[in-house]
């Protein structure tokens, strides 16, 4: 079960971070990944941390503003946004990919939290 929250509205220029609490496995086996979904929008990745670690991917377009990171003790991963731009609003949901592998497409994750609402003002 993956719990997502910390969305809320915040003005261009402003940081938020998003946590995602994981249950029912341990990170140490599981890919983690944040993806967003603006209205009208298809579902596009945002970033992605491996089971080790060790392995982080960013979207072009959040690249250098957002860090993803994760406490191994707490079993939750976290997204922090910073230099928002209107166009970051989106509902940002978490995933669960339990192959063990680098997994960029919304098609290799296998588990979904509920998603947080993120909404930038310009």
């Amino acid at each position: 079960q993956l719990q997502a929250y910390g969305g809320g509205l915040v003005q261009a220029g402003g940081s938020l971070r998003l946590s995602c609490a994981v249950s029912g496995r341990t990170l140490s086996t599981t890919t983690m990944g944040w993806f967003r979904q603006a209205p009208g929008k298809e579902r596009e990745f945002v970033a992605t941390i491996s089971w080790t670690g060790g392995t982080i991917y960013y979207a072009d377009s959040v690249k250098g503003r957002f860090t993803i990171s994760r406490d191994s003790a707490k079993n939750t991963v976290y997204l922090t946004l910073n230099s928002l731009k209107p166009e970051d609003t989106a509902v940002y949901l978490c995933a669960a990919d339990i192959h063990r592998r680098v997994a960029r497409l919304r098609s290799e994750y296998d588990y979904w939290g509920q998603g947080t609402q993120v909404t930038v003002s310009s």
